[in-house]
Formats: structure tokens, sequence, C-alpha cells
């Protein structure tokens, strides 16, 4: 029998389909630990390479891939994931997450949710952001700041923060909160371009608590 050798692959590809339509839904990584979590709970567990960690699918959501069956291929180097979808598998809302159709540039599909119904306002911004990369700079604004100079980007940072300093120090709350919402958009803008989700900073944030900031500040200058 064909094992996986995770010495050789210690992140693998996960194909899955539903289990009783063959659609396949999606496609994601495991390393051993998420491999295992899937094996013995019954339900789809994965490693996020942009969240840097394990994450149950559908732990925001609700919408969750309980496990059918799981097949090996030939090599032992790729999974195939027969599930039970509660829900929908794409973060857009849509059932499947291939839904673009590379000879027409349609969209096969269209979206039953709202994504911000399922990862809440951050994240859904933030896979927006992700998919107006390729997009049309003279539509697309964000598209625009992606595919310019970076500087242009960062200096558009800078100007936003500047402005909500500027309306904190006015004691102007609706402004505050305007401006704190532009700032917000252009560093997802920002960690998009890097390719850094937002859930990364969330983790940064779990890590400091119980923490002093001068702890934090020294444990920064120990490494």
């Amino acid at each position: 029998m064909i094992e996986i050798d995770w010495e050789k692959s210690p992140l693998i590809p996960a194909v899955v389909q539903d289990a009783d339509t063959k659609e396949v839904l999606m496609l994601a990584y495991m390393n051993k630990e998420a491999f295992k979590l899937s094996r013995d709970t019954g339900y789809a567990h994965y490693y996020s390479r942009s969240r840097k960690r394990l994450w149950k699918k559908g732990e925001s959501s609700g919408h969750t891939q309980r496990i059918v069956r799981m097949l090996l291929d030939c090599d032992g180097d790729t999974l195939l994931l027969q599930v039970r979808q509660h829900g929908v598998a794409c973060h857009t809302g849509r059932k499947s997450c291939f839904f673009n159709d590379i000879h027409t540039g349609q969209t096969t599909c269209e979206s039953s949710l709202n994504p911000s119904e399922l990862y809440g306002v951050v994240d859904a911004l933030y896979h927006t952001i992700l998919e107006r990369k390729n997009g049309d700079p003279k539509s697309s604004y964000t598209a625009r700041l992606l595919q310019g100079e970076e500087n242009g980007m960062l200096k558009k940072v800078v100007e936003e923060a500047g402005e909500l300093c500027f309306a904190i120090k006015d004691d102007d709350e609706e402004q505050i909160v305007y401006e704190c919402a532009d700032l917000t958009y252009h560093v997802l803008v920002a960690l998009g371009k890097k390719g850094i989700s937002p859930d990364r900073i969330r983790q940064e944030l779990a890590r400091r608590f119980g923490m002093s900031g001068i702890e934090e500040k020294n444990s920064r200058s120990d490494g």
C-alpha cells in the first residue's frame, strides 16, 4: 500500500470533490497534521499557505466538509477528498471555486451568498482585492494600485494615515470613521500586494494578549 512520504512532500495538494455529483469544488493543501485531523475527525482540515496555519474548512463560515472518502494517487503525493459540502466551498459565495471560463473570460455561475456573510467584511474585502490583481487598471482603482509603482501604493497608505490623524485631532467622529475605513482598505491592498493574509495580523495580535508592550518590544529586539 502506498503511503504519503511526508519527508519528501511536507505539503501536498488535496483536490476536493462533491461525493454525490463528482463536481470538483476546490483545491487546498494538507500537511501531516491537517491530514491526521481530517482522517481522525471526518471533517476536512487544511494548511493555509497565506495564513501560515492549520484551518478547519468552515471554521468561520460554518460551511464545513464532511469526508466520505480519502483517496491517495499512484505517486502518493496528491489526495482526492470526496465530501458532503455544507453550504458553499468558495470564499466568493459560489458552490465551487472553479467558475472562471478561460476561453470566454466569463463566470460560469453566480455567487449565491455575499462573501462578507461567510467570512466577515475584512476577509471578504481582502479576497476581493486579490481578485483585482489582474484586473483592468483603467476601470479598477485597486488594480491600478496593485499594478502600479509600489511607492505610489505606499504613498497612499501614508496619506490615509495622515488624514486619519488630522480627523482625530479635529475630534470629528464621522470623519474618523471614514478615514479609518480608507486607511484599512489601503493597508489591505498593501498586504494583498505581498500576499499576506489579514489572518496573520489577527494571529500576531492574539500572540500579544497578556503581554505588556514593553515585553513585546523586548521580544522583538532579542530576536
